[in-house]
């Protein structure tokens, strides 16, 4: 059984692998067909769907891979980790941070959410008064 990070590490490959059976080999590693993959442009369920999605951008931006840019942080069958996109040139576009939950045998995943940017804009604390 994979531990965690080869299951993250496994499906960012898949996101850079621009050869459909391979691909294809690497998904069904990680991802099953009740996985579901959410972000800002899209909402899909299997392994299908998400290696067509993948296929796509692959084709907008040939020779780009996804790299883990962070460790995992892990509660429970929840992590959070942060990526970027280099692109064939070497340049990186900006990162993004996915958030996933491992199913059970925990090795696959049942759900990534994923965000563009790395955080939110922090909102202005209002001052706190000191303790008398």
């Amino acid at each position: 059984m994979m531990r965690p990070a080869e299951v993250i590490d496994t499906y960012c490959l898949a996101w850079s692998e621009p050869h459909q059976k391979l691909r294809r080999a690497l998904l069904e590693m990680v991802w099953t067909e009740t996985s579901t993959y959410t972000d800002p442009g899209v909402r899909l369920a299997g392994i299908d769907a998400l290696d067509k999605r993948i296929a796509q951008l692959l084709a907008k931006r040939p020779g780009s891979r996804v790299v883990r840019t962070s460790e995992l942080d892990m509660h429970h069958d929840l992590c959070r980790f942060s990526w970027c996109v280099v692109q064939a040139d070497g340049t990186s576009l900006p990162e993004g941070l996915d958030v996933a939950a491992f199913s059970d045998p925990p090795s696959r995943l049942a759900w990534v959410i994923g965000f563009f940017g790395l955080g939110v804009t922090p909102l202005a604390l209002p001052a706190l008064k000191a303790a008398a």
